[in-house]
């Protein structure tokens, strides 16, 4: 029988797949579609300290293979989501969830992920660094691996949980991030968030989003995505969760054969509710075309 189990940071989980933070909300919508008990975990929306409406709309639009996106961290905020949220997600989700966090600034990273820590249901914390940095002029705490140093120490002195740091793909060297995060105490390494992009509507010769651009997810970033892993795995020994573009059992495959211990999927989700439940049946199946025995044994066996 395959044995699809991978353990992450002393978490196991009973397979790799792990719908991503943002398309899954707290996972109440796609409880009506399957059990969702059959996911390895889930990472739920990203919560700041603060509700959040998000970003003005229109805040999606379409592209081949893809879609862009600038929600802007839409979520009840912290206390809602501890006093409302999880205590929701444990009547209908038995496994230990991802909790995913977000801030403009580095306490507010800590003040979350410390009370995200207490959280029994919570079996690891992952700190989404994309975010820009209101007190050094807006640049996002990814793009520099020193600010993304200082998020990762400064929770990693707080977190009880085993925290995973989520990396942007828009920068020079992902790897230099990914070290730096490592070096500050980071347990395992998200990546990649999504890459930056817009779209024109040519009849009002306006972009299409509000905010102009967005993040651009789907299929067509699966090739950069896997690139990044791999040069990522190279370059730490810390466990990663690979995503982006992925959408098929055979993208799962690739993801850990490149490095990753778990495979996230993102914005397929929203095409196709029922991706993770499809790649979950047929794994098995591939596996044996593979003559894979065990997934754990092909993490990174292509570097």
């Amino acid at each position: 029988m395959a044995d699809m189990s991978v353990t992450l940071c002393g978490l196991k989980l009973d397979n790799p797949v792990i719908p991503a933070s943002g398309v899954f909300g707290y996972g109440a919508e796609f409880k009506d579609f399957y059990d969702i008990n059959i996911l390895g975990s889930f990472s739920f929306k990203g919560t700041t300290k603060e509700p959040r409406f998000g970003n003005p709309t229109p805040r999606i639009a379409e592209c081949c293979c893809g879609m862009i996106n600038s929600i802007g961290l839409q979520n009840p905020g912290i206390e809602a989501v501890i006093s409302e949220e999880l205590p929701n997600i444990s009547t209908y989700f038995k496994k230990p969830v991802i909790a995913n966090v977000g801030g403009y600034s580095v306490s507010e990273f800590v003040y979350c992920a410390e009370m995200l820590s207490e959280a029994p249901q919570v079996g690891i914390i992952e700190v989404n660094i994309s975010c820009p940095n209101i007190h050094r002029g807006g640049a996002n705490f990814a793009s520099d691996p020193k600010s993304a140093a200082e998020v990762t120490a400064a929770v990693r002195k707080v977190s009880k949980k085993p925290i995973f740091i989520k990396l942007s793909p828009n920068v020079t060297s992902i790897a230099d991030v990914a070290r730096a995060c490592e070096d500050a105490g980071a347990d395992g390494l998200s990546l990649i968030n999504t890459l930056l992009g817009m779209r024109i509507d040519i009849k009002r010769a306006r972009p299409v989003i509000a905010n102009k651009a967005g993040g651009f997810s789907g299929r067509a970033i699966f090739p950069v995505a896997l690139r990044m892993v791999y040069d990522t795995a190279a370059a730490v020994k810390i466990p990663i969760m690979g995503m982006g573009g992925v959408a098929t059992a055979k993208d799962v495959i690739e993801m850990m054969m490149a490095g990753a211990t778990a495979v996230q999927i993102g914005a397929e989700n929203l095409r196709n509710p029922f991706v993770c439940k499809e790649i979950i049946e047929e794994l098995p199946s591939l596996m044996a075309e593979l003559n894979i025995e065990r997934l754990a044994d092909i993490i990174g066996i292509a570097q």
